[in-house]
Parts: C-alpha cells; structure tokens; sequence
C-alpha cells in the first residue's frame, strides 16, 4: 500500500475518549445516588449509557477488520446491555441482567483484541478474564470476596484498555495490514 493510501484506523483515540468520558459518568452516576433527586441520578446514568453505547459502535468500526461478524455481534451485546441497564431504572429489569449482556461482550472484544495484531494481547487476555469473571459474579452464593474480585478485575480490564486506546490508539500499519486483508 501506498504511504499516500495508508487509512488511520477509525475512532481508536476517539474511542479511548468516549471511554474515559463513560467512566467519568458511571462514577458521577454512583456517587450521586442517594444524594440528589433519583431524576438527577437516572439522567447521568442514562448519560453514561448512551456513552457506552457508542463506545461499542466506535469499536465495533475499530474491530470490523479483524471479523465484522464477530465485531457486530460484540456491538449487539453491548447495546442489549444498556437497553436493560436503562430499563433497570423503570424496574423492569435488573442490573445483573444487564452485566450478562456486558460479559459476553468483555469477552468477544477481549478475543477480537487478540486476534487483532494490532493491539497487545495482553489487553486481550484481560478483557476475556474480565468477562469470565463477570460470569463468576452472576453466580449465585458467590463470596462476598470473591464477587469484589470480579469486580475490579473488570474495571482494571477496562480501564487498561481505554487508557490504551487514549493514550496509544492502535499500530497503524498493522490496522492496516487488517484492512487489506479483510478487502481481498
């Protein structure tokens, strides 16, 4: 390919953005409850959702290359998931319900990242533990320790992956190298 013809992956940094964006609203979402009008708390939190929400979409363009397939239906997991986190608020589902949507997607963009060459499988590597571990959590009797583990292994998995994304975005040439690939 030529230098003149090289493509710059879509939205990698502008993913990392959204991301730090949705952490930054999810936080806020948490913090609020029980300190401000329920109507306040529901709004960030659909704030935050809406974030995710294109957080998938930004990454399901990231991952196309690797599988539109499998990058799509990440993306399908994802958007099922806030669809039920939003319609936790109204009390017709749970948030637990929700995180099974987001673990089945941990784990296809964990297997994306690692069939991807253009971001470091340990990120991979992590994103899949993180949504085996999201599984863990919905067990039932699960320890209370056990439960928090799970928790903050899946915010350490997310987290390294948008600070990755901000910071680094992805190997260009490599992306690349995806792309004509996945147009021969």
């Amino acid at each position: 390919m030529k230098d003149s013809a090289v493509r710059r992956p879509p939205r990698a940094k502008r993913a990392g953005l959204v991301y730090l964006l949705y952490f930054i609203s999810a936080l806020l979402s948490e913090a609020l409850v029980g300190h401000v009008p329920p109507v306040t708390s529901d709004a960030v939190t659909l704030l935050s959702t809406a974030l995710y929400a294109w957080l998938a979409l930004l990454l399901f363009a990231l991952f196309a290359p690797v599988s539109k397939a499998l990058s799509l239906t990440a993306a399908l997991f994802a958007i099922a998931g806030c669809i039920v986190q939003e319609l936790s608020l109204f009390h017709l589902a749970t948030q637990r319900e929700a995180l099974f949507f987001f673990a089945f997607y941990c784990l296809l963009i964990g297997y994306l990242i690692f069939r991807s060459s253009f971001l470091p499988k340990g990120f991979g590597f992590l994103m899949m533990a993180a949504g085996l571990g999201w599984f863990v959590y919905l067990l039932p009797a699960i320890p209370r320790s056990l439960a928090m583990s799970m928790e903050v292994l899946g915010l350490v998995a997310e987290l390294a992956l948008m600070l990755r994304l901000l910071i680094a975005g992805v190997d260009v040439r490599r992306w690349n190298r995806r792309i004509e690939t996945a147009l021969r």
